[in-house]
C-alpha cells in the first residue's frame, strides 16, 4: 500500500484559519456505512445521528503552550522550542529550529525566568533540554509560553481557548484533538439529557501528529509514541456498554488511538497507563470503536489512513472529493465528519 493512494487535491482556500462561532456552528458530514448514504448538516445537528443509548468517547487532554522562543546566550541566534515530552522535572523531549545550531551545551535565554540548556541531541531530530528556572515550571511556562498551532494555520489566535476543547482537562498535550472542538456544554447537556453516556480517556498529543509520512510503503513509516490512560471509572463505563450491545462512538483518533492500543479481541478495556505508536491503516479489525466523530486530515496523513481503516480507502477520497466541491473548510479548525 502506497502513501500516494491517500492523496487527494484541497485547494489552499479550504484550510480552515480560524474557527467558527459557536462552536457547534461548524458544518457536519455524516456518512451512514450501512446504506452509503451522505448528509450534509450542521455539528449542531449530531444528535439526528446518535441513538440514546450511545457512549461517546471523549479525550480530555488540555494543550499546554508548548511554543518557546528563545536567543542564544552568546550570539544573535534565535531559537524556537516544542515541547513534546516531558522527562523529568527539569528534562523535555523537543524540536528545536534551527536544529543544526541547537547543539549540546548552547544555552537559550528565554525569559528572565527561564533559560535552557540543550543536554542531549536524539533521531529525527529531537533534542533534549535541561530547564534552568526557579518556582513552579507550569505557571511560567503559561506566561512565556504559545500556543503551538499546525503549520499550516498561519492567522493568529486571539482567543486561546478556542484551542482547547470545552471539556479539557489534564494537561499536557502539545496540539488538541481537534474533532472535540465543535462540542458546547450545552450541547453536550442535551445529549446528555438523551441517555447518551460520555465516557473519558486521556491521550496525550504530540507534534508528530502533524508529521508526515515520507515513505513510498506506509508500512515503512514509523509512528510518533504517545502517553494514554484510562482510569477505573471510565474503563467501567466502555465495558458495561459492551455488555449493553451499546455502540462505541469515538470522539477523534486520539479516542480511537487510546481504545483500540488497551482493548482485548472483544473490545473490552481495563484501567491503565502506557505509551502507544499503533498505526492504524486499511485492514485492521477495530475491536473497540463502532463509529468515527473527527476533522477532514491532511493528504497522504497517518490520520486519513484510519479513517481509510474504517470507510475504506476509496470511499474516503469519494467522500473528501465531495467535501471539496461542497466547499467543507478543512483540518484542525475546519468542519466535522461522522463516519458510523
Amino acid at each position: 500500500m502506497k502513501t500516494s493512494d491517500f492523496y487527494y487535491d484541497l485547494p489552499k482556500e479550504l484550510i480552515a484559519q480560524h474557527p467558527v462561532e459557536p462552536r457547534d456552528s461548524s458544518r457536519l458530514l455524516a456518512y451512514d456505512r450501512e446504506t452509503d448514504k451522505i448528509t450534509h448538516t450542521h455539528f449542531h445537528n449530531i444528535g439526528d445521528f446518535l441513538k440514546d443509548n450511545d457512549l461517546l468517547v471523549i479525550n480530555n487532554t488540555r494543550v499546554i503552550p508548548a511554543r518557546l522562543f528563545g536567543r542564544k546566550e552568546e550570539g544573535e541566534t534565535v531559537f524556537e522550542i516544542l515541547l513534546l515530552k516531558r522527562l523529568d522535572y527539569t528534562k523535555w523531549e523537543t524540536i528545536m529550529r534551527p536544529g543544526r545550531r541547537a547543539k549540546v551545551g548552547t544555552r537559550i535565554i528565554i525569559s528572565d525566568e527561564l533559560s535552557a540548556v540543550v543536554a542531549g541531541i536524539g533521531e529525527n531530530g529531537i533534542r533534549f533540554v535541561n530547564f534552568e528556572f526557579e518556582g513552579v515550571f507550569e505557571d511560567i511556562l503559561s506566561r512565556v509560553g504559545n500556543v503551538p498551532l499546525p503549520p499550516y494555520i498561519t492567522e493568529k489566535l486571539e482567543d486561546k481557548e478556542r484551542y482547547q476543547t470545552v471539556y479539557s482537562k489534564v494537561e499536557g498535550s502539545a496540539a488538541a484533538p481537534t474533532a472535540g472542538l465543535h462540542f458546547t456544554n450545552e450541547l453536550i447537556e442535551s445529549l446528555k439529557a438523551r441517555g447518551i453516556e460520555f465516557a473519558n480517556v486521556l491521550l496525550h498529543i504530540g507534534l508528530g501528529t502533524f508529521r508526515p509520512v515520507k515513505c513510498d510503503d506506509i508500512l515503512k513509516h514509523e509512528m510518533h509514541t504517545e502517553e494514554y490512560e484510562i482510569d477505573s471509572e471510565n474503563a467501567e463505563k466502555i465495558n458495561r456498554a459492551i455488555d449493553e450491545g451499546r455502540r462505541i462512538v469515538a470522539v477523534g483518533t486520539t479516542s480511537v488511538r487510546t481504545l483500540e492500543s488497551v482493548a482485548d479481541e472483544s473490545g473490552y478495556v481495563k484501567a491503565t497507563r502506557g505509551e502507544t505508536s499503533i498505526f492504524i491503516y486499511p485492514g485492521y479489525k477495530f475491536k473497540a470503536v463502532d463509529a468515527l466523530i473527527t476533522n477532514f486530515h491532511l493528504p497522504e496523513s497517518t490520520l486519513i489512513m484510519l479513517v481509510s481503516a474504517l470507510v475504506g480507502q476509496e470511499k474516503t477520497l469519494e467522500i473528501y472529493k465531495t467535501a471539496v466541491e461542497e466547499k467543507y473548510r478543512f483540518f484542525s479548525f475546519g468542519d466535522s465528519c461522522f463516519f458510523y
